[in-house]
């Protein structure tokens, strides 16, 4: 009896996890030093400053948009640093190309919020020179409503606060960088 319940306990989690919401992406891997192309080309770095292509999939029932951030927990201001929030994703995107630093490479309806660099675009990396490696969280964010409700103007924290109150699921990749 007790290997019968070990059994259907273990096929349960295999099959749950077959279908959790996941991020993949061919330009950033969990726990990996971010490329040059994902590094920031201002504050004395000299990279790509292009976003990564990002894939998802497995999308909770309910999903009506999506949006995807990037922060760094690690930056030494207090509060972290935001390098990306892009939102009201359709529901029907499964992934954004590489290099979405212009507008019309987004899907339609999708917005840009401020970064922390003030710029309505991706921002790459570029943490202090000699400061320890920087860790820089791709999120998706599957959402429950079709749009945000948040003013054109809003800041990354009310954003981020609204992403929260109306998130189903999200998946993440954690990369890191130093310099």
């Amino acid at each position: 009896m007790k290997r019968i319940f070990i059994g259907v306990v273990s096929s349960l989690l295999l099959a749950s996890s077959a279908w959790a919401f996941e991020l993949s992406s061919p330009d950033v891997a969990e726990g990996k030093v971010l490329n040059a192309a994902q590094v920031g080309n201002n504050f004395g770095c000299t990279g790509g400053n292009l976003s990564p292509a990002l894939n998802w999939k497995n999308a909770p029932a309910g999903t009506r948009s999506f949006a995807v951030t990037v922060y760094d927990p690690d930056a030494p201001t207090g509060s972290g640093w935001w390098h990306w929030l892009a939102y009201d994703i359709p529901s029907s995107a499964t992934g954004l190309p590489a290099a979405t630093v212009v507008k019309a490479a987004l899907p339609a309806g999708t917005k840009q919020g401020r970064n922390d660099g003030g710029a309505r675009a991706f921002g790459g990396a570029c943490p202090p020179p000699g400061d320890k490696p920087h860790h820089y969280i791709f999120t998706v964010h599957a959402l429950k409503v079709d749009k945000l409700e948040v003013p054109e103007e809003a800041s990354a924290a009310l954003i981020g606060f609204m992403l929260h109150a109306t998130g189903l699921a999200t998946a993440k990749i954690t990369a890191t960088y130093s310099r």
